[in-house]
């Protein structure tokens, strides 16, 4: 099953669950994600989906430990097949049967300052710097660093625009003067190579009309890394941890970080707790975002 055009005839079965996922306007790669699960489910019970039993989903699961599968993948294999037997097929007696792989929690990899600058001394180049640059000093993930644009950046109000982020939500990021700086040196060389292009990607790829890959972005993070000598398993994720972790280290209320990491999150004060999240003067606040109070030691 894909959900992606193909010379394959797609079946009625898998086109209904390709409906279905649209419907509930499921992003291309989910659908890509709950067909390829789907298929493999299909591909060991050896006949259609919609004929399998309980029996054949205990066996999938079980083979699916038995071959070292990770619990993300297994859970995400569960997710595509309770979609489609609570949905699809409407048989939400089958997808009960399906068990959810409890994750190891492990501490995330943080760099340090001083790590932070050698990473970014090491990109591989004024593109890749700035980028990583973003992704350190407003917290982005890697989705959000590479769907930028440049009119997204505010220099006004110093805010970065972050549309459609997870969860299909439009917020806006913080912007300090630091980073303002060097996406300032980045558009002066993007405009004079002639990639910037006007109202185009911020950082675009190999092709100027196209942004840039996640995936490029992660290949110059670990290339950083090793030119830096950063022994840690680093990733564009490690700077979003890094950046929360520099400001609780500036003894940052943890409700002001969750703040400007997404703007979601801001929850009025109430009485039981005070009115110190108000007094933060933070360009993610929606109003009255003049100024940066929060500042990134990280230039």
């Amino acid at each position: 099953m894909t959900s992606h055009p193909s010379h394959r005839p797609v079946s009625a079965l898998r086109a209904r669950m390709i409906e279905d996922m649209r419907v509930r306007g499921f992003t291309e790669k989910t659908r890509s994600d709950y067909v390829r699960n789907v298929r493999a489910f299909a591909a060991f019970i050896g006949r259609s989906p919609d004929a399998a039993t309980a029996e054949d989903l205990r066996r999938f699961q079980l083979h699916q430990t038995q071959i070292g599968m990770q619990p993300p993948s297994i859970n995400s294999a569960v997710a595509a097949l309770r979609f489609f037997f609570t949905v699809t097929l409407d048989r939400p007696d089958l997808a009960r049967r399906l068990t959810i792989v409890r994750e190891p929690r492990r501490l995330p990899a943080v760099l340090s300052v001083e790590e932070v600058t050698l990473l970014l001394q090491a990109a591989p180049g004024p593109k890749y710097k700035a980028a990583l640059a973003t992704a350190y000093g407003a917290g982005l993930r890697v989705s959000e660093v590479v769907a930028l644009k440049v009119g997204d950046i505010d220099s006004e109000r110093m805010l970065l625009r972050v549309e459609q982020g997870k969860g299909r939500k439009d917020r806006n990021a913080m912007l300090s003067p630091q980073l303002l700086e060097l996406l300032r040196d980045w558009w002066r060389d993007g405009r004079r190579l002639g990639v910037l292009l006007p109202r185009g990607w911020l950082f675009p790829g190999r092709n100027p009309v196209e942004p840039l890959s996640t995936r490029q972005l992660n290949r110059a993070v670990h290339a950083a890394a090793e030119a830096a000598g950063i022994k840690k398993r680093v990733s564009p994720h490690t700077l979003r941890h890094s950046f929360a972790t520099h400001l609780l280290e500036q003894d940052t209320d943890i409700r002001v970080i969750q703040v400007l990491l997404e703007a979601e999150t801001y929850c009025p004060p109430t009485p039981d707790r005070g009115a110190d999240l108000l007094s933060v003067s933070s360009p993610v606040r929606r109003d009255r975002a003049h100024c940066q109070a929060i500042c990134l030691p990280w230039c």
